[in-house]
């Protein structure tokens, strides 16, 4: 009888912080580097990382700030995607590995990019799910936080938290849903949950904070995509209230043959249309690892 892949929980320390990561996988395999988005972590890929397993070693850390990765108070880590970066890093310089290819969800797009900038041997193929980099992928979502850029207001940054409550994170779960299809309630249940430890609004608002300076260096990521020698496949939600299918098709400006897929789905497509993307991620990679 042949068995799933079974995926193993680690922890480690890098950067002065216990790094938290999920793996599966032969060890000597073509490593895929899986990053995560808002406001999830490694566990958002529990579903994918068994597939990927069969024939690769995939690796899907938690940053500092979600999930079970824990961050010292005395090391005063200053939330940033400079210094997210930074720890994914480093993590990877701790299990000594120099190639690989990339999944890019959300957050994970200006934290993986940044990481390519520094890298650009090092990635092998970019496998990107809602994860945007051009101002037309921009939704209505981020209108208050935009505001808030203009003018680090105090009581912008108190309402933001308040949104972020356990109904909105369990909207963006729940979003594109297949007809009677119910959501695995302990996705929405652990973000809510983790949100709620010391520290981690803060963390998260800070890095709401510095997002506006990824959206500084969209030209730069736009420019490192168009000269990529690597090959990219596009995943996107047409239900995402994150950001809209606009932000997928802009790639095809950058990379005219890439191959961009609509579903009608949301900002976690893995978890309702997991069965229509896996066999295009386990292909393309076929063809590009």
């Amino acid at each position: 009888m042949s068995l799933p892949a079974m995926v193993v929980n680690h922890r480690i320390e890098v950067d002065g912080i216990d790094l938290f990561y999920r793996e599966a996988g032969p060890k000597n395999a073509s490593v895929i580097l899986l990053l995560h988005g808002f406001p999830s972590s490694s566990h958002q890929f529990r579903e994918l990382m068994p597939v990927l397993a069969v024939k690769y070693r995939v690796l899907a850390p938690d940053y500092p700030g979600f999930g079970f990765t824990e961050v010292p108070e005395s090391r005063k880590y200053e939330f940033t995607t400079a210094n997210v970066v930074q720890t994914v890093e480093a993590f990877l310089n701790a299990l000594n590995v120099k190639s690989f290819a990339i999944y890019l969800h959300d957050f994970g797009a200006p934290v993986g990019l940044r990481l390519a900038m520094k890298r650009p041997n090092a990635i092998t193929a970019y496998i990107v799910q809602n994860g945007n980099i051009y101002e037309e992928g921009w939704s209505s979502y981020w209108d208050s936080v935009r505001l808030w850029w203009t003018n680090a207001d105090p009581n912008l940054r108190s309402s933001l938290i308040n949104n972020l409550q356990p109904p909105h994170i369990k909207g963006l779960w729940q979003a594109g849903a297949k007809e009677g299809q119910v959501v695995s309630p302990e996705t929405y249940t652990l973000d809510s949950a983790l949100l709620t430890l010391p520290g981690r609004f803060d963390a998260l608002m800070d890095l709401f904070f510095d997002h506006r300076t990824n959206v500084a260096i969209y030209p730069e990521f736009q420019k490192f995509v168009r000269e990529s020698k690597a090959p990219f496949i596009i995943f996107w939600g047409s239900k995402d209230p994150v950001f809209v299918p606009a932000g997928a098709d802009a790639y095809k400006r950058d990379i005219p043959n890439v191959k961009v897929k609509h579903l009608n789905s949301g900002h976690f497509l893995l978890e309702t249309h997991l069965d229509e993307i896996a066999p295009d991620i386990m292909e393309f990679l076929g063809h590009h690892l």
